[in-house]
């Protein structure tokens, strides 16, 4: 069932993820249209199909080679081979991580490979090993006896009576490893995604691609499936040994084949090499998931013959864990917060601004930020505010305006809200209900804080979501969330219910930026990209794209006088002197970081 709804919504007009608008081949177009996509299918079904062939091979050997080995030797590699198979896989990948950082190896399409090679490997064995125990210790001997070369006899007589083995341990080392997402997160680099990683970042932000890609792999895992169960028949079938022979062969090569064209259409899909000013050269950007315009990447390659390598992150946190430790990206897009943790540890170098020929087009409210006064060393890419959306049939405007962020504790609405599962924001928004600035150091302010939000979650009983909520209050499932403009935006053009307030107490005002790495290894192109998605078509793709208000002052009009007319999230509030910015203190993170740890606590335990 949940394959058919999925099968269903890829076809759906609309970009909702749970109510049907109608037909179209939307999201098929768009997947086929995407580099990123077609990359992770060729990158997952490669390594999965190279992977299951040198796994099945080596697996195999390792069994046959156990099989006459002493007793003690036997039990240790049984309990080495068992290691892997019962280890929790986020184990397995954090070693193979460390194992590469190590040596140094630098991570990508062949440290995936290799992993997916070392952990299906035990399955193939264990499959295999039953198969060799089952048979008769002399059938080697007997082989010889008759003739047989030790290599005839393994080939002709050992093999075939452990085919069943091979033949189940290769389905599981491939289903193994196009299933898997842990490890390949860890281990890969370079930009280089599987279809899991792909759709993992893909679901943090509504985008129903996802559903288009999915069912393509069902078609195809469909399709060998059936190939796999009707093959042997139509082979049986044959009365002649050479056609039966033939076919045999043939198989083989079919999928011998299709690897090679799935390597080659990893490895070959190269840039437009004429006579274009960056052709050949690669950029390498960092930012979050589903945060840029469809056609931003493959313009911007047109344009300058570059190849652009795009990674997301999932937090701030974990782009900073790459970066402190030596990972080398051209452009990075994180917060505020820690563009300022990245100054203060001098992880950034300061742009050329005369490589920079559109800042002039930027709005004066997001120039001379705190965390970069000078402008010296970031561009403003979004910028927005955090606050309630909420549903204008359930929720009255009056109890808003009187309440602010402490509607968040009115039992009118129990049950019927949903908080975001961010330390910073739920503490901002407590702080900010109890008239506190968000960037408090004082510890009973920040304990009211934490006591303002066990209230809430012990008593209101809300759902603690991340990006879920975007499709969830389009179709109307709470009262009111905690809610960043940008979603809203997206919200509000769904479902005209919706609405958007921010409280008179003050709130966030967050600003994501451009920033060049100062370990970059291609700080030019990083300025020309800089540059190329700060001019007004760039810049008015992208923010209609995402729903993010654009930097650009012209693109933010017209789009607030267009596609976002009516749409207050759209344009953020920039004259309430209660709205901050967020100040990076490493000593209040912690403490926050500990008490949101509580509070999450203590709405398992309400619940």
């Amino acid at each position: 069932l949940p394959i058919i709804y999925m099968i269903i919504f890829s076809f759906n007009e609309g970009k909702s993820l749970t109510t049907f608008t109608g037909f179209s081949l939307r999201w098929y177009e768009h997947m086929l249209e995407s580099r990123d996509m077609m990359e992770a299918l060729y990158t997952t079904f490669s390594v999965a199909l190279l992977a299951t062939a040198i796994s099945t091979l080596v697996g195999t050997i390792s069994a046959i080679g156990l099989s006459k080995s002493r007793k003690i030797v036997r039990d240790l590699m049984d309990q080495v081979n068992n290691f892997p198979l019962m280890n929790p896989e986020i184990v397995t990948a954090i070693g193979f991580m460390l194992l590469f950082i190590t040596f140094q190896i630098e991570k990508g399409y062949i440290t995936m490979l290799l992993a997916h090679i070392a952990f299906c490997i035990p399955y193939v064995m264990l499959s295999v090993m039953p198969k060799i125990r089952s048979l008769d210790p002399n059938i080697a001997d007997a082989a010889m006896d008759l003739g047989c070369t030790p290599w005839q006899a393994l080939v002709k007589v050992i093999v075939p009576q452990i085919t069943p083995g091979i033949v189940s341990g290769a389905l599981i080392a491939f289903t193994m490893s196009i299933d898997d997402f842990i490890i390949s997160y860890f281990v890969t680099g370079s930009g280089v995604k599987n279809l899991s990683i792909m759709v993992y970042t893909m679901s943090k932000r509504v985008n129903p691609s996802i559903n288009a890609i999915s069912t393509l792999v069902v078609v195809i895992i469909t399709i060998a499936l059936v190939f796999i169960n009707v093959a042997p028949a139509i082979l049986e079938k044959r009365e002649k040994r050479d056609e039966l022979g033939g076919k045999q062969i043939l198989i083989p090569s079919l999928i011998g084949v299709f690897v090679l064209s799935l390597i080659f259409g990893v490895t070959g899909m190269k840039r437009n090499e004429s006579n274009l000013p960056y052709a050949g050269e690669t950029l390498y950007v960092y930012l979050p998931g589903e945060y840029m315009g469809e056609n931003i990447v493959s313009d911007f390659e047109a344009e300058t013959g570059a190849m652009v390598v795009v990674e997301n992150f999932e937090s701030n946190e974990q782009m900073y864990i790459k970066v402190a430790n030596g990972e080398s990206y051209d452009i990075l897009i994180p917060s505020d917060y820690m563009i300022q943790r990245l100054l203060d540890e001098e992880l950034l170098q300061e742009l050329d601004y005369s490589m920079l020929d559109h800042m002039d087009e930027l709005t004066d409210s997001v120039k001379h930020a705190p965390y970069d006064p000078e402008d010296a060393y970031s561009v403003s890419y979004f910028w927005g505010t955090v606050g309630i959306v909420y549903d204008k049939t359930k929720v009255d405007i009056e109890d808003l305006e009187k309440e602010g962020f402490n509607i968040f504790l009115d039992e009118k609405y129990k049950g019927d809200i949903y908080l975001y599962d961010s330390e910073r924001d739920s503490f901002m928004m407590a702080l900010k209900a109890l008239g506190y600035s968000m960037n408090t150091e004082n510890e009973a302010e920040l304990q009211a804080a934490y006591d303002w939000l066990e209230q809430c979650v012990t008593t209101m009983k809300p759902e603690i979501v991340t990006d879920e909520i975007i499709d969830n209050m389009a179709q109307g499932r709470k009262a009111l969330g905690l809610c960043y403009s940008g979603d809203a935006t997206y919200i509000m053009t769904e479902n005209e219910n919706m609405g958007f307030y921010l409280p008179e107490g003050g709130t966030n005002r967050w600003y994501d930026s451009m920033v060049i790495p100062a370990n970059a290894e291609n700080p030019e192109l990083a300025h020309e990209f800089i540059d190329f998605i700060s001019t007004h078509d760039r810049a008015y793709e992208n923010s209609s794209y995402v729903g993010y208000t654009s930097p650009n002052q012209a693109v933010m009009d017209e789009l607030a006088a267009g596609d976002f007319d009516g749409i207050n999230a759209y344009v953020p509030r920039t004259d309430n002197e209660n709205d901050e910015v967020f100040v990076y203190n490493d000593v209040t993170r912690k403490i926050i970081s500990n008490m949101w740890s509580k509070v999450k606590i203590a709405a398992s335990n309400a619940n």
